[in-house]
């Protein structure tokens, strides 16, 4: 009977050595299994986080297109603008010519000049400007000096006269004005 105690009790000690041993294998599983578990989600993370960079990346970067795009459109209109412009300002040079000379009609007249106030409406609805002259300084980036005069009643490098009206495009200079500089 003490055999029969014994082997019971050893037994007894080997299944819950062997219970023992299963619960530290499955601890040691759980916690492998934990640890891959944990290794893939960081990795997911990273991706994820690369794959958050590059999107921002890529939405500044086609901002970027976009207002360049914008950017190169409207030089490239005004531009165009400004050519066609300039082809047509010897037309309101010739129709200013016009209006000026003397005629017994004044109807006809009266009809240049309102031709030349709409030629002139729209050119400043398109954005374009006169560039102011007599009485002004002399700025070569604006005006042409066709001659220099001595006056003493005017300052150094003002402008005493203009020959043809300049233009301007916004900041761009369409075409110089001509002009007589004093001094």
């Amino acid at each position: 009977m003490e055999d029969e105690k014994n082997v019971n009790n050893n037994s007894k000690l080997e299944n819950e050595q062997n219970f023992s041993q299963n619960v530290k294998n499955e601890e040691t599983e759980s916690n492998n299994e934990l640890k891959v578990l944990k290794e893939k989600l960081a990795k997911q993370k990273e991706d994820i986080e690369d794959k958050d960079d590059r999107i921002k990346r890529l939405m500044a970067e086609f901002e970027n297109f976009k207002k360049r795009i914008d950017k190169e459109r409207t030089g490239l209109y005004n531009s165009v603008m400004g050519d066609v412009i300039i082809s047509l300002l010897p037309i309101l040079d010739n129709l200013e010519k016009a209006a000026k000379t003397e005629t017994k009609d004044e109807q006809y007249k009266n009809g240049i000049e309102m031709v030349v106030k709409q030629f002139k409406d729209v050119l400043k609805n398109n954005g374009v400007t006169e560039i102011e002259t007599v009485g002004k300084k002399f700025d070569p980036s604006l005006h042409e000096a066709v001659s220099l005069v001595q006056d003493d009643k005017l300052g150094e490098k003002e402008i005493k006269e203009e020959f043809r009206k300049g233009y301007m495009l916004g900041d761009r200079v369409l075409r110089h004005s001509l002009v007589v500089v004093a001094n």
